[in-house]
């Protein structure tokens, strides 16, 4: 999978694709990436990107001169086109899941106000928010759908790792322990010590579903949760806690 990325700060990125997992996909050729200076094409001497809104208002606006044609030179019209925004619908597990199977991605790293919506209306395919909140750096925007989406990429971490993660199932991820037993008076519970691979199974479905009700019961709704697991859900929390999403 390639991942091709638009910005005013490419060398914000370079280090990113060069470390820890990423750099080891990288170099086993199962991801590659492009990153592309916006800046490149601009047409004046002072490489301008950006200008004040039409209508008024405070910030600026990416160009869309100079962003076209770096999209352009990518051939972005043949490829789906990201752009993260706060504006866009929430990005999730699923659309990760979806985008993965691509076989490019185009990712335009906005700033400022945003980007002109002439180049929205005719290049970009998803407008992705990363939650409900403004930060100043596209390309961090940008890195956190990347680092969700190339994980699932076929090789480049373990299926079964992968398979027991926080939102596969809609639930939360079980907590994780390691030695020591004991760490500042508090201790492994005792099941994970049992080396009985049945009830440690039931002890970690427990807590991903008794964490879902606790911390995010919205979820609860749309888990894979059986008859069993909801009556006893519901015993347990009496309605409250987000069991009543399961009924």
């Amino acid at each position: 999978m390639k991942f091709t990325i638009l910005s005013l700060f490419p060398e914000m990125l370079e280090g990113y694709f060069a470390s820890s997992i990423m750099g080891k996909a990288v170099d086993r050729g199962l991801i590659e990436y492009e990153l592309v200076n916006i800046r490149d094409f601009s047409t004046d001497r002072h490489r301008t990107a950006d200008d004040a809104p039409y209508g008024g208002g405070y910030g600026m606006v990416l160009k869309p001169e100079p962003l076209g044609a770096a999209l352009d030179s990518v051939a972005a019209e043949s490829k789906r086109v990201v752009y993260a925004s706060p504006a866009g619908r929430l990005f999730d597990q699923s659309i990760a899941d979806e985008l993965s199977r691509e076989q490019e991605l185009v990712m335009i790293c906005g700033r400022y106000e945003g980007i002109d919506q002439r180049v929205i209306d005719l290049y970009v395919h998803d407008q992705l928010s990363i939650g409900d909140y403004v930060i100043s750096s596209g390309e961090i925007a940008s890195l956190v759908i990347v680092d969700a989406i190339y994980r699932l990429v076929a090789g480049v971490i373990t299926p079964g790792s992968l398979e027991e993660e926080s939102h596969n199932d809609s639930l939360l991820e079980y907590p994780h322990y390691t030695r020591p037993e004991v760490y500042r008076g508090l201790s492994v519970p005792e099941v994970l010590l049992s080396g009985h691979h049945a009830r440690i199974t039931e002890w970690r479905r427990w807590r991903q579903i008794e964490r879902t009700a606790e911390v995010r019961p919205e979820l609860l709704a749309r888990a894979n949760i059986d008859e069993r697991e909801r009556a006893e859900l519901r015993k347990r929390y009496g309605g409250q806690n987000g069991s009543d999403q399961v009924n």
